[in-house]
């Protein structure tokens, strides 16, 4: 069939945005002067209808005449030196693609066959090939999924004959072919394949591809957290399993609110009035290294998707994300061989959160942006999502024998097979090839009609039991699904986006927006309407037995039969031996300040401490119309807040609060003090806006180096830590995750670990919303104090020590029985309205903390320094737990705070400056505008063409 082409371009007299964003990327990263100027261009090729159809279609859907132009089967952009066409590689999920077709449809043009889009680039001025690749290489073309476009397409309908069901044959292979047949994808260790190999022999027969990957997957690091699960030996002591110290840790809390914990796929706690808050955060770094737009998006569509998948269903009501990479300036020369360079990760990251959050309409409200040089071997990409529901909803379900097991959402292809296993490996200079089928490209809008759906069909209680197919596909959720029962699937019925696909790959694809439900058959007409309301496609591809086996069938090839028993208890147990690291640490104390305004603008715009309002502008953090508190706030509304409030119902004064910590540097000196101030960071943002510490709940998660000896022993620290906080503070945790790859090995078989993170998040319930507060300072006159107790010398990690190349072991370390003490004496302090202004103390320590209140109200700060401290270490200690207070008067701070350290600082003034005094002698007196100037430039500069 013909394929009609149209083009679509922003009108001459206009700007290209997209055009000059790139320009700038050019210019200011790649350092190309030669191009004068570029434009772009949408370009959408649509097959099986006629010219005059793509009109119509240019005119009422591709188009916008108020600011575009579109050509039919003809170019439209013709007077440029170089035009470039980049469009995904067929089978990669393109999500305009099907909304083109049903939009169309939709319209009344039913005859499309097939769409695609890409995009035109048309240079000017005289770049060499050279300078032209670069462009393509660095800029446009991700060759994971990307491909420049040299030719017409003859069709754009994949076609292919699915390949046939193989047999391994594993009964016969020795140890060295065992290792090779898990090397690139399946990621099993020798004792893990000899199990496979003895369960089949017990058969009297070898396994199909279907049944080795489906126990690859199952039994992934990724998915069933072997090694959180295995006896650590420390010392020739053995010691309880990771994931059974948190859980047990949580349980001994006896926490009131908690409703579940560790039981689905979020956390839940008891809100108001019948309802129920529930969260999850997850972590999507290896598909992300290696695409990071897909890799992102399709990392915010997944959490989405396990609070869509928790309980019967819940509404998400935020998104959060914090981020790690190397630093956007990083010398190319020293990126590691088959990794991209940071500024692309960055800008790629932040734009795949952007696009499903804002597309899906889902407040992303809070999060953080972090950097170490190490984290040029793999970056760490943390999403999160919060949700809303019913409490009696909030039970995880359970199917019987004879429901239905439904998919619904979107089609299946083969984007995304071998991601769980793939995010359980170390990252080579090879991953970018081997494992390209694990990058996916999410489509939020089919999310949100699926999400709708979902929640409608939940309310009329047609749910008995609902997952996400996350990572495994329909083998993850439908194996754990019917763990209890026995499941029976029949692949030809799935939904396919195109023909070709083996048995094996329709059951382990992780393409996204797909949910599994189980069903009972009385209800299934109801969901169907349902689903077509709401224009979501819903299938009925098996159903639950008693047998006790995963049955799968393909046109009644049974494809993969294994004992759920097998498949979910059968993987060996471990016991892993973690040793301590020598880590030495030579002590350089770094002098006093010759020029303490340059150190103080140094320190605002180090990377780990400067603005990121660049990015936090593309994200939608007010689309729900539930921000009470957001994540800027002040006179001009560019002071970061340390958490946010959202309330998500409507004319209700409740609501909830969201907060997170992490330290890469502290953890890398120290684990156990590193966790037990991303701990303290959590909590401290959530009680500095009015929380009460009493009703806060806890996320974990563990992004850690591939766990040898001595990062297994670091990891065995941290998780101790968070044992001590819980029982210190009595905050649970009701959910977690961890990921155990954040390690690179070159082709020379170096090796980088990268920094090891905790990130805490924290969330709970708010009574009264407008009772909170946020961290500008209110008036000058009111009186400053510094809450919380600190030992100055600990500057072991600060970025004060870093811009100085100083050094020291002698890290934060934090009590969290006084921490406990503090927050609850600072809540009541906030609730007494004698509180004006709160900002908890982390990078960067006092002096950024009193620039950020300084710079949100509009006023200054006149503090005078203990006599008998360092001045330096005073202002630049970055011990978290502490915080910067504005109070009414002097004798409230007494009466407040009688019970914790505090200390009276100074007072807020009227001019624009921060003066600094010791023992009545003046240390430096900065205008506010240069420290303002210093903390916005560094985001400013990578987000600049935006």
């Amino acid at each position: 069939m013909a394929i009609q082409e149209v083009r679509v371009k922003t009108l001459p007299h206009l700007e290209d945005i997209k055009g000059k964003q790139l320009l700038h990327e050019i210019r200011n990263t790649l350092h190309i002067t030669s191009i004068t100027g570029l434009v772009t261009a949408k370009v959408y090729r649509l097959e099986g209808i006629t010219a005059q159809q793509a009109e119509f279609l240019a005119r009422h859907l591709l188009a916008e005449e108020v600011f575009q132009t579109y050509t039919v089967n003809e170019a439209i952009i013709k007077d440029t030196d170089k035009l470039v066409e980049v469009a995904y590689k067929p089978g990669v999920m393109n999500p305009e693609a099907g909304s083109i077709v049903k939009a169309a449809a939709d319209l009344g043009i039913t005859e499309m066959l097939a769409a695609d889009s890409s995009y035109e680039y048309g240079f000017y001025g005289t770049l060499t090939d050279d300078e032209t690749r670069l462009i393509l290489t660095r800029l446009l073309v991700n060759e994971t999924v990307e491909r420049v476009v040299t030719e017409k397409p003859a069709t754009l309908i994949i076609k292919g004959r699915p390949g046939g069901t193989r047999v391994i044959p594993i009964r016969h292979m020795d140890d060295e072919a065992l290792l090779e047949l898990s090397r690139d994808n399946l990621f099993l260790n020798i004792e893990e394949m000899r199990s496979i190999q003895g369960y089949f022999a017990a058969l009297d027969r070898d396994p199909t591809d279907c049944e080795i990957e489906t126990l690859a997957q199952t039994w992934s690091e990724h998915c069933v957290h072997k090694t959180f699960k295995a006896t650590i030996m420390v010392d020739g002591q053995a010691k309880k399993p990771l994931y059974q110290r948190l859980r047990e840790s949580t349980d001994r809390t006896a926490h009131p609110l908690v409703l579940s914990a560790f039981e689905d796929n979020s956390g839940v706690i008891e809100f108001y009035d019948g309802l129920a808050l529930c969260g999850k955060v997850e972590t999507h770094n290896s598909p992300s290294a290696i695409e990071p737009y897909g890799g992102a998006m399709t990392g915010s569509g997944g959490v989405f998707r396990d609070i869509m998948g928790t309980g019967k269903g819940a509404k998400v009501i935020a998104s959060t994300d914090m981020f790690c990479f190397a630093p956007p300036d990083l010398p190319t020369a020293d990126v590691p061989p088959g990794c991209l360079h940071p500024h692309y990760l960055l800008r790629r990251v932040v734009d795949g959160v952007r696009d499903y959050g804002n597309r899906m309409g889902i407040p992303t409200n809070n999060g953080s942006v972090h950097f170490h040089r190490d984290f040029r071997a793999k970056p760490t990409i943390i999403v999160g999502a919060y949700g809303i529901m019913p409490a009696a909803d909030a039970g995880k379900g359970q199917p019987v024998n004879g429901d239905l097991a439904v998919i619904v959402g979107g089609r299946t292809g083969r984007d995304g097979i071998h991601g769980a296993t793939f995010s359980s490996g170390e990252m080579t200079h090879r991953t970018m090839d081997v494992n390209a089928s694990a990058v996916q490209i999410g489509h939020a809008i089919e999310e949100k009609r699926m999400s709708d759906a979902l929640l409608r069909a939940r309310d009329e209680k047609l749910i008995r039991a609902v997952t996400d197919c996350g990572a495994g596909g329909f083998a993850s959720a439908f194996g754990e699904m019917g763990e209890g029962t026995g499941v029976r699937v029949h692949l030809e019925r799935a939904p396919l986006k195109y023909q070709g696909l083996a048995p094996w790959e329709i059951w382990l694809s992780e393409s996204q927006e797909r949910m599994a439900l189980a069903v009972d058959p009385a209800h299934m007409e109801r969901l169907a309407d349902i689903c077509r309301e709401h224009n979501v496609e819903v299938t009925v591809i098996g159903q639950f037995t008693g047998t006790g086996k995963l049955e799968v069938l393909y046109q009644d090839e049974l494809v993969c039969e294994l004992d759920m028993e097998f498949l979910h208890h059968g993987i060996p147990g471990r016991t892993m031996t973690a040793v301590p690291r020598e880590h030495t640490v030579q002590i350089i104390e770094p002098d006093m300040p010759g020029d303490w305004e340059q150190i103080c603008t140094n320190v605002m715009q180090h990377l780990n401490v400067c603005s990121k309002e660049p990015i936090v502008r593309m994200y939608d953090h007010g689309v729900q119309g539930s921000s009470a508190l957001p994540p800027f706030a002040g006179v001009a509304g560019d002071a970061p807040n340390d958490a946010v409030v959202i309330a998500p119902l409507l004319g209700q004064k409740y609501g909830a609060v969201i907060a997170h910590g992490l330290n890469p540097v502290l953890n890398t000196i120290d684990p156990y003090a590193g966790s037990i101030w991303a701990a303290a960071e959590a909590v401290s943002n959530a009680v500095a806006t009015g929380a009460n510490p009493d009703e806060l709940v806890l996320i974990d998660n563990f992004i850690w180096p591939y766990p040898d000896e001595t990062s297994l022993y670091d990891l065995d620290r941290a998780v101790d830590a968070c044992v001590d906080f819980v029982k210190a503070t009595g905050m649970p945790f009701i959910s977690g995750k961890d990921s155990l790859s954040s390690t690179y090995r070159a082709p020379d078989g170096s090796v980088i670990k990268i920094p090891p993170v905790l990130c805490i998040s924290c969330f709970g319930r708010i009574a009264d919303v407008t009772q909170t507060i946020s961290t500008d300072f209110k008036r000058s006159g009111s009186i400053i104090a510094l809450v919380g107790q600190r030992d100055i010398n600990q500057m072991g990690g600060s970025t004060y020590f870093d811009i100085t190349g100083a050094a020291s072991n002698r890290v934060p370390l934090i009590d969290p029985a006084l921490l406990t003490v503090t927050l609850r004496s600072l809540h009541r302090a906030i609730r007494s309205d004698a509180i004006l202004a709160c900002h908890d103390i982390s990078e960067g320590g006092l002096l950024v903390a009193l620039a950020e209140m300084c710079l949100g109200g509009g006023v200054g700060a006149a503090i005078n320094l203990p006599a008998n401290q360092r001045a330096d270490y005073c202002l630049f200690n970055e011990t978290a737990g502490c915080f910067v207070v504005e109070l009414t008067d002097r004798a409230r701070a007494e009466e407040l705070f009688q019970d914790v350290p505090y200390l009276i600082l100074g007072c807020t003034t009227s001019n624009h400056n921060i003066s600094v005094t010791q023992d009545n002698n003046s240390i430096f007196n900065i205008a506010t505008a240069k420290l303002f100037k210093a903390w916005q430039k560094p985001m400013q500069e990578v987000f600049g063409g935006c």
